[in-house]
């Protein structure tokens, strides 16, 4: 029988998903409006003043889905008060600093966009003719100088992936709009957008033709604002769940549209590819007989993790960038700060820690894949353990015996890693997460916190048991370098750890202590005791 399978099929079809994969298209993905998310009336303001600005966030925040929105809109204005045109950059980025090849596909892009999207078929034909081989610094200026004064209503310029042109390509291109500034909005366009992950003003732009670096505040000192685009809110992201609902009939249980908000803190691609994980299986919709849990959303979770998608695995990439390292490694080993500003903004932007000036990782799912990343190869070189010899009778997780076990590792182990390790600041507590996650993450979780300046790193294993129940357990690792007090430190970690378990609600509190003094024999160096603290019992172990 097959019109059932037919029936099926079609259905599935015309479902909405969640998107991960470039522009929204509203028909066929839930979504958040994009114009609800960069501020609408603030864009039309700057626009009607004539103002050159900047659009900026982390990749796959919906920054492209905004301007192509904002397109539409400023086309279908019956009035036509504006023509607006939308260019993607990002083929001149091949052309690297070939000035004339760079210029020629941006005029490439502006062709297409005349003939297809504005109906101008003078503009495109003016684009494709344009050589830009001659006089390649002047080409575009001339180009949108045509265009400008050819339209019927003043031209508004939106430019996508700005920074993904290099050296001399940009510098041309920033000078270029800067010189028509003053023709505006007769004879230049009325308002230009300049889109990409950065703002504009940290660009340090190393051109092939200059003797020092180029900023990027000096090329384009015309902008007028930068506008960052956010994450979604937690009602943003508890409505993208809900048109799911709306559609399916399928809800989420209150613990887990709480957990997809916390794991990811509203991170747009994150949202999208965890919801889409939990609700989807090979593009079929499942259907578990029962809402979708705080568990459906931690095994999605972790199958995100595991795929190691594209988005995940660029920003592990940019972990291996000197001036991301400088701010990751001491956030990731409770270290002190030594990097400077432009790290930061530069780290910021990225998205992987959050914005403000407090330094924190941007949400619970790279705080996961940060450490997983930088001890890919450690973790593949542990045994894969069978679950019995750290699994009590009842259970449970027997902790004492897994700590034990790990400071057998770490004796065996922790010279060779950490001299080859990329983060070697980090490197006791990055080898004890490689340990525990090799070991527990098959069963349970770790849930992972950083605290900056406290030479410490707050972890806390959950692990399952029969009916619902699940056992948290804190690990605390704290760091002894040379000219720290070991005493100290201990005090210290044991006021740190108590506080950690009254926060996670648990009376199973351990701490680790990793002594890196120059000259500690082993035997010095591991131990085991009981402490009270409080009313807190915390066993303490030497690495």
């Amino acid at each position: 029988m097959r019109l059932p399978v037919v029936h099926a099929a079609s259905t599935f079809t015309s479902m909405r998903k969640f998107n991960t994969a470039g522009p929204i298209q509203p028909a066929r993905h839930y979504h958040i409006p994009p114009l609800d998310r960069i501020h609408l009336p603030e864009v039309l303001d700057l626009i009607r003043d004539e103002r050159y600005f900047v659009l900026h966030a982390p990749r796959q925040t919906g920054k492209t889905s905004a301007l192509l929105t904002l397109r539409d809109r400023l086309n279908g204005d019956e009035a036509g008060e504006y023509r607006c045109a939308y260019i993607n950059v990002e083929p001149a980025q091949a052309a690297r600093e070939d000035v004339g090849q760079a210029m020629g596909a941006v005029a490439s892009e502006i062709a297409r966009e005349a003939r297809h999207t504005l109906n101008d078929p003078a503009t495109a034909e003016a684009a494709e003719a344009l050589d830009t081989t001659w006089r390649p610094h002047d080409a575009l200026g001339t180009l949108l100088e045509g265009w400008s004064r050819a339209a019927p209503s003043p031209l508004v310029l939106l430019i996508d992936e700005i920074d993904s042109m290099v050296g001399d390509s940009l510098v041309s291109m920033l000078r270029q709009l800067r010189a028509g500034y003053v023709r505006r909005p007769e004879g230049f366009p009325q308002s230009v957008v300049l889109c990409g992950v950065r703002d504009v003003r940290d660009y340090r732009i190393r051109a092939g033709s200059e003797k020092e670096v180029i900023t990027g505040g000096s090329a384009f000192n015309i902008k007028a604002k930068s506008l960052r685009m956010g994450d979604f809110g937690r009602a943003e992201v508890e409505d993208l769940l809900g048109q799911h609902t709306a559609e399916t009939g399928h809800g989420f249980a209150p613990g887990a549209v709480r957990a997809v908000w916390e794991q990811t803190r509203g991170q747009p691609w994150l949202v999208n590819a965890l919801a889409l994980e939990i609700c989807f299986r090979a593009g079929v919709p499942r259907n578990l007989g029962r809402p979708f849990s705080e568990r459906d959303v931690f095994e999605a979770r972790e199958a995100l993790i595991l795929r190691r998608d594209t988005h995940l695995d660029r920003l592990a990439d940019k972990l291996r960038e000197p001036r991301v390292r400088r701010v990751i490694e001491p956030l990731l080993g409770g270290g002190d700060a030594e990097y400077s500003d432009r790290d930061f903004e530069y780290v910021r932007d990225l998205g992987l820690v959050a914005p403000g000036r407090t330094l924190r990782v941007a949400n619970p799912i790279y705080r996961e894949v940060l450490p997983r990343e930088l001890t890919w190869i450690l973790q593949h070189q542990i045994t894969p353990q069978e679950t019995a010899w750290y699994v009590r009778l009842d259970g449970g997780l027997d902790t004492d015996k897994l700590l034990a076990a790990f400071q057998d590792f770490f004796r065996q182990n922790s010279e060779h890693w950490i001299r080859r390790a990329q983060y070697t600041e980090a490197g006791p507590q990055l080898v004890l997460q490689a340990f525990l996650h090799r070991v527990v993450n098959a069963t349970g979780r770790i849930e992972r916190e950083y605290a900056l300046g406290s030479r410490r790193v707050d972890l806390l294993v959950v692990w399952p048991r029969e009916g619902g129940r699940e056992d948290r357990i804190v690990i605390e690792c704290k760091l002894v370098k040379e000219g720290r007090s070991h005493s100290r430190a201990v005090e210290e970690g044991l006021e740190q750890t108590r506080r950690y378990m009254d926060i996670s609600g648990t009376d199973a509190g351990h701490l680790v202590i990793f002594d890196m003094r120059p000259g500690r024999s082993w035997s010095e160096r591991i131990f085991r005791e009981e402490r009270n603290r409080g009313d807190a019992r915390i066993t303490v172990w030497g690495a």
